[in-house]
């Protein structure tokens, strides 16, 4: 259990108010007007993944409180207006203290698939089935495939003997890339058949401090520019400063560094320019995570540009129409909407 990196990250973090978001000196050289950010949706219970649609509405994932299955799939308007879609999703606790259950979803032609890291399921769900205020159903009525099995039964090289299916994108033909938290692994699902492979193994990272050497790499995030995956690590316990890497994995599975000295990374997306944008969770005090010390962050292969701080521990991005963004606080429960 202790890999895992799902939304609550066991007992570390101590649950805190909202932060105040501070806009660095070099975004507003890069833009003539500083972003406008404001809170979109609040009172979820633990919202972690985050989907538009073509008109403009989020789709969430929200883990739950751990004490009943409240897991559930929100639908939240431009406006701001909350839908429940599906519920009853299996939200669990872990000895540490830890929040398991829903993780990231994904919207490819109409059907949104959506990873249960407790349980190993891609569940899939047919938007054009949803009408806003209908009566939600509940999760046991939708079609999944185990993704945990197979992962659990493939002999990495650097086995953990543990699964939690955490993010996903598509990729070339259709095909859908999963990273695997645990088992630091990308998975991938063929299109049409449902066909599962192992397509590239995250190596761990050097660990400064040195005991232990390495750290496990904790893949978060996965995103396809169209010609390689770009992939974003949290690193594990203790979490070393400056250690998280962004890798670049080729079609052929072979992985390389993008760029690295970062902290902490949880989601990554593509800008306009195809550079990735990636959300720092905050920075680690030998205790915890200190509170507003996560980050929004472009990076490129010369240099990492922090374009705002003083985030409460962001756990997700998504990029909506033109150059707005959402980030999801999962300890606090709301939705920011970033307007450039």
């Amino acid at each position: 259990m202790k890999n895992r990196i799902t939304l609550f990250l066991s007992a570390l973090v101590l649950l805190s108010s909202s932060g105040c978001d501070e806009i660095l000196d070099e975004i507003k050289k890069e833009k003539r007007h500083a972003p406008r950010i404001t809170t979109l949706a609040q009172d979820l219970t633990g919202p972690l993944g985050i989907e538009t649609d073509k008109k403009g509405n989020l789709w969430v994932t929200e883990a739950g409180t751990g004490q009943t299955n409240d897991g559930q799939l929100t639908l939240i308007t431009p406006q701001g207006r909350k839908f429940t879609v599906v519920q009853g999703f299996v939200s669990e606790v872990s000895p540490e203290g830890g929040i398991f259950g829903l993780n990231h979803l994904l919207l490819h032609e109409g059907t949104l698939y959506m990873l249960h890291g407790v349980e190993g399921k891609l569940y899939k769900y047919n938007i054009a089935n949803y009408k806003p205020g209908a009566a939600p159903i509940q999760a046991s009525q939708l079609p999944f495939e185990d993704i945990g099995t197979f992962v659990k039964n493939y002999a990495f090289e650097e086995d953990t003997d543990e699964t939690d299916i955490f993010n996903l994108t598509v990729g070339p033909g259709g095909d859908i890339f999963i990273v695997d938290a645990a088992a630091n692994a990308v998975i991938r699902r063929r299109s049409g058949t449902g066909q599962l492979s192992v397509f590239a193994t995250i190596p761990p990272v050097p660990n400064p401090q040195g005991d232990p050497d390495q750290v496990q790499a904790v893949p978060t995030g996965i995103v396809y520019d169209g010609n390689n995956f770009l992939v974003c690590t949290f690193t594990g316990f203790p979490f070393p400063a400056n250690q998280a890497t962004i890798y670049q994995v080729n079609r052929q599975g072979n992985t390389t560094v993008y760029q690295s000295g970062l902290a902490s990374l949880t989601d990554i997306e593509l800008g306009p320019d195809h550079k990735p944008l990636v959300v720092e969770y905050g920075t680690w005090t030998g205790e915890g995570f200190a509170e507003n010390s996560g980050a929004l962050v472009r990076s490129t292969p010369e240099k990492n540009t922090r374009l705002i701080t003083g985030l409460n521990f962001p756990n997700s991005l998504e990029r909506g129409n033109g150059q707005v963004y959402y980030i999801a606080q999962t300890f606090d429960g709301v939705i920011r909407k970033i307007n450039y």
